[in-house]
């Protein structure tokens, strides 16, 4: 299947810079899959959109600020992005995988200052084939989350044009049931949520389930083959809890929807289910890469942000709705000025 028949063209003024006020005034573009009839909302209807006893399942995994300011000892800038912690057998060391981007080819044993905290530094301890780094951490101490706390700021997405992260960023680019740190990105279909809206959602008998999937490469990689099936995903680590896999096929033997909120959700319940549909509990990596073709198992509708051209996120949503009526929503809603992207307007595919 062509890459080129999943791109399209978007006003760069449509690309959102900034989160709304208020999470739920979002607009909210609404697809029946069966007859490709499009209707425009906002977030705050969902509540009156959903059916009684459609179970919701939402991603909990929170955002760590993964970006990273450097110092080579030349006095250079390195940019960095935490990727995750490396599991070391020897207790009190901390290592991490780590991009790095700087003007000059960095050495292996060469080490690197954190931007406001000198005291904390980054060893270069071996490059990866893929081009990522294994660096060694040592400096004022404490866990990965307290380091990054301390010398790390939001990783923004590169469409969101800004020199550093605003205040604001911290709390609207982290959605209000995150619970489980790990993201280097944020599940962004969540960021709608309120709590007020979640417990109008469950006053309407809407349950809700939980998973985790720890966003990284792996759902933002580039796909570079002009054949889409030659993709491979990067792994991302994920969990399906005991009582999610109950919720799951106890909605689906009831004949009760199961409602992903955002493409992670899905690729953790996809990744879990077996070919009759039933969801195990599992814990672990997974690399699924679903586009059109796929057969769902487990998923029976999507609450989804809108996604960049050429993505495997628009391929996924593509494999659910059908290519053409995913691309004829996607020329609508550019028509209509939807805003784009992580900190844009929602989409609800069922």
């Amino acid at each position: 299947m062509d890459i080129e028949l999943f791109d399209f063209d978007l006003p760069p003024e449509q690309i959102a810079q900034a989160p709304l006020a208020d999470r739920a005034a979002a607009r909210l573009l609404r697809l029946r899959r069966e007859t490709g009839r499009i209707e425009h909302h906002t977030v705050r209807d969902l509540p009156a959109l959903l059916r009684p006893g459609d179970l919701l399942v939402l991603n909990e995994t929170a955002v760590v600020p993964a970006k990273l300011s450097l110092r080579r000892a030349t006095g250079g800038r390195v940019g960095g992005l935490f990727l995750r912690e490396i599991e070391q057998d020897a207790p009190g060391e901390l290592r991490w995988l780590v991009l790095l981007n700087s003007k000059g080819r960095l050495r292996i044993g060469e080490t690197l200052a954190a931007d406001g905290d000198l005291a904390t530094t980054l060893t270069v301890d071996s490059r990866t084939d893929e081009g990522q780094f294994e660096v060694s951490v040592r400096g004022a101490g404490g866990a990965t989350i307290d380091i990054l706390s301390r010398i790390g700021q939001t990783p923004l997405p590169p469409y969101i044009r800004r020199q550093a992260e605003q205040a604001e960023d911290r709390t609207r680019y982290q959605t209000v049931f995150a619970r489980r740190p790990g993201a280097v990105a944020a599940p962004t279909a969540g960021l709608h949520f309120t709590d007020g809206l979640l417990a109008e959602l469950a006053g309407r008998s809407v349950e809700i389930a939980r998973v985790t999937l720890h966003v990284g490469l792996g759902t933002f990689e580039p796909v570079r083959a002009a054949a889409i099936e030659v993709h491979h995903m990067h792994s991302e680590w994920f969990d399906c809890p005991a009582a999610t896999a109950d919720a799951v096929n106890a909605a689906r033997a009831a004949g009760r929807r199961v409602v992903a909120v955002g493409t992670t959700s899905v690729r953790v319940l996809e990744s879990c289910a077996d070919e009759a549909g039933r969801v195990r509990p599992r814990a672990g990596w997974t690399d699924i890469f679903i586009y059109p073709g796929y057969r769902f198992r487990a998923v029976d509708a999507l609450l989804t942000n809108f996604h960049l051209p050429r993505s495997t996120l628009l391929m996924l949503v593509a494999a659910l709705a059908g290519r053409e009526r995913i691309m004829n929503a996607y020329r609508e809603a550019v028509a209509a000025g939807y805003r784009f992207f992580s900190y844009g307007d929602a989409m609800l595919i069922e």
